[in-house]
């Protein structure tokens, strides 16, 4: 049995249904802070309880004694807010999380996949960016990341926990069938503000820089389809139960789209203008941030299967059946 942490949210939803597809067997772990309950499929165990205590991380695998392995999302991952709240990351995302690996050792778990970041890697020195890259977070929340990475090879050394680390790059889109999707409160994600300029929710995005270094002067970042995403994290559970090693692997479409390629690609979708407001540039941005998948495609056989377009439009369908506005 797989437990879920953090299933009732965004990637951790997709996740469950992804796996529940591939027939593996399921129970969802959330506090629902972030989640959304109605994300959980019927019939899936889900047992409301936080990481923060250790009593319901101890009932969690009582209760469900076939649990073999964790998949972990339940972190806090607003850049901005970890700079001003540094307590509330580490907190959640570290001690949190070293609850977590405890109970699951004195449970006699010992497989875990681990939602890392590509802000473990801070202002990328080459691009792609490749899992040997130096890592040099320039916030709390990449910090908090890193340190978990660096926690679970203390742990797989001392107590033979096994894990996969997957870095990822910009998640986006939605389910094909359009049960689930983004739904962040507040809302940063570029994808859905857009939309909701489309959808007449928002009078205009905002566009950070047209000045960077790259062919239409605005920021290049990679986005990966949340489906090809959880298509990874079923990978990296068969890994575990065949291999019984560690891996880190970025997680990414190994392109990038430019913020005004993104912003173009909904006006072609949706049919509607998006009114753009040219700021300043945010400090810290760096020009573009690319992965290279290739370890991923390598070692689990992972290939990204959604295009940008695919990646918008089952963004687009979510968001009116999510929350309305013109179509």
């Amino acid at each position: 049995m797989i437990a879920v942490v953090g299933g009732a949210g965004y990637i951790g939803s997709h996740t469950v249904k992804y796996l529940l597809e591939q027939g593996k067997e399921i129970v969802v772990f959330d506090n629902l802070s972030f989640g959304h309950q109605e994300f959980v499929p019927e019939g899936v165990p889900f047992v409301v309880g936080d990481l923060a205590n250790k009593s319901d991380l101890s009932n969690l695998f009582d209760r469900y004694p076939s649990i073999d392995t964790v998949v972990h999302f339940a972190a806090f991952a607003y850049v901005g807010e970890s700079v001003n709240e540094p307590a509330k990351y580490y907190s959640n995302n570290v001690v949190n999380t070293i609850n977590l690996l405890d109970i699951m050792l004195e449970h006699g778990v010992k497989n875990i996949v681990f939602s890392s970041t590509c802000a473990t890697y801070g202002h990328p020195l080459e691009l792609p960016i490749i899992e040997e890259h130096p890592q040099n977070p320039i916030n709390p929340y990449g910090r908090t990341k890193l340190m978990m990475e660096q926690i679970l090879e203390d742990y797989s050394h001392a107590y033979g926990l096994n894990f996969v680390a997957l870095r990822y790059f910009n998640a986006a889109g939605a389910d094909v069938e359009g049960e689930i999707g983004e739904w962040h409160t507040p809302e940063t994600h570029l994808i859905p503000l857009i939309l909701d300029v489309a959808a007449g929710l928002r009078e205009s995005i905002h566009v950070f820089g047209r000045d960077f270094n790259t062919p239409d002067g605005t920021c290049i970042r990679d986005y990966i389809h949340v489906t090809d995403l959880a298509d990874a994290h079923s990978r990296a559970i068969d890994f575990l139960h065949r291999e019984s090693s560690n891996l880190k692997l970025n997680l990414g479409n190994g392109l990038g789209y430019s913020v005004l390629q993104i912003i173009h690609t909904v006006e072609k979708i949706t049919g509607k203008s998006i009114n753009t407001i040219f700021a300043d540039r945010r400090a810290g941005d760096p020009s573009s941030l690319v992965g290279s998948a290739k370890q991923a495609k390598e070692i689990i056989g992972w290939q990204p299967k959604y295009s940008l377009e695919q990646i918008i439009e089952t963004a687009w369908k979510w968001h009116l059946k999510k929350f309305g506005g013109v179509q």
